[in-house]
C-alpha cells in the first residue's frame, strides 16, 4: 500500500490519522503542494486533479480522503477477522466534517504577501509543465484556470464570511455532541475523529485558537485529549508543534525562494 501525501495537506492528515489509528503499514511518498510537486508529470498522469492524498493498494487507487478512510476502516476489519456492525452515527459525522471545505478559510487567513508569492510560483510551475508535456497541456491549463479563479474568489468578502460561518456551525455541533461522550461518536475514537482532528490542527496553525477553540470548553477538552494520542503526535505534532511549525514552514519558504531566484520551476 502506498500513500502520496504531505504534512501540509489537511486531507492527507485525515488519512494518515486513520492509518496510524488502525496500525496499517504503508509506503509514504511526500509531494509538497506549496512547491508544486503534486504537478509533476508522473503524478499528474495518475491523478489529473493533482489533489492530495492518493492511496494505492495494488491496482486499486483512491483519490478522495473520505473514500480512503472508509476503505481503510473496511480493510482493518477484514485484517482483524472481526464482524463489526455499521455505525451510522460515525458515518454521519464523517459526512458532516467532510462537507466543510477548508481551502478558502486557510487562504483568507494566510498573509496576502505569502499567499500571492506561492500562488505566482504555482502558476509558473503549471506553465513549465505545459511546455514539458504538450500531451497534458490541456489538463494543466484547467489547473491554471482554477488558480486564477481562486484568486478572484478570494477578493469576495462574502466567500470568506460563508466559510467562517460554516466552520463555526460545525464546531458548535461538535461542542454539543461532546456532551454525550469523549469523542464524536461516543466514548470510542472513530474514523470521524480522524477526519475532524486535522481541522483543529489547521485552526491552531493559523493562530485562531482563541476565536474558534478556546471559547468552546468541551471542544478544548477534547483537543487536549486527542493531542495525547500517538497518531496525533506522528501526523501533526511531529511537524507543527511549537518551534517545529516554523522549521516546517521555513524549509518550504527557502525552497520557493531559491527556485524563484534561479527560475527553476
Amino acid at each position: 500500500m502506498q500513500l502520496y501525501h504531505h504534512p501540509y495537506s489537511l486531507d492527507s492528515q485525515k488519512v494518515r490519522m486513520a492509518l496510524e489509528e488502525k496500525g496499517i503499514d504503508y509506503t509514504s511518498y511526500h509531494l509538497n503542494p506549496l512547491t508544486g510537486k503534486n504537478m509533476n508529470v508522473a503524478f499528474f498522469r495518475m491523478n489529473p486533479s493533482a489533489k492530495l492524498p492518493v492511496f494505492q493498494n495494488g491496482a486499486h487507487v483512491i483519490y478522495r480522503a473520505f473514500d480512503i478512510i472508509q476503505y481503510i476502516d473496511r480493510l482493518a476489519v477484514h485484517l482483524s477477522g472481526e464482524i463489526v456492525p455499521v455505525n451510522t452515527e460515525v458515518y454521519q459525522w464523517m459526512q458532516k466534517v467532510d462537507s466543510w471545505n477548508p481551502k478558502m478559510f486557510t487562504l483568507t487567513h494566510t498573509p496576502i504577501k505569502y499567499r500571492t508569492f506561492v500562488s505566482k510560483f504555482i502558476r509558473r510551475v503549471l506553465i513549465a509543465r505545459m511546455a514539458e508535456s504538450p500531451d497534458l497541456a490541456s489538463m494543466y491549463h484547467v489547473k491554471l484556470r482554477e488558480a486564477y479563479e481562486t484568486e478572484d474568489r478570494l477578493k469576495d468578502p462574502d466567500i470568506m464570511k460563508q466559510s467562517e460561518e460554516e466552520l463555526s456551525e460545525l464546531l458548535d455541533d461538535v461542542e454539543a455532541q461532546l456532551n454525550n461522550g469523549k469523542y464524536l461518536a461516543g466514548d470510542e475514537f472513530s474514523p470521524a475523529d480522524s477526519m475532524f482532528i486535522p481541522i483543529l490542527a489547521r485552526i491552531t496553525l493559523l493562530d485562531l485558537d482563541e476565536e474558534y477553540i478556546n471559547c468552546r470548553p468541551r471542544l478544548l477538552e477534547y483537543y487536549a485529549l486527542v493531542k495525547q494520542r500517538p497518531s496525533y503526535k506522528v501526523v501533526v505534532g511531529k511537524f507543527f508543534s511549537g518551534w517545529k511549525k516554523y522549521r516546517t514552514l521555513f524549509k518550504t519558504s527557502f525552497f520557493l525562494c531559491v527556485r524563484t531566484l534561479f527560475r527553476k520551476y
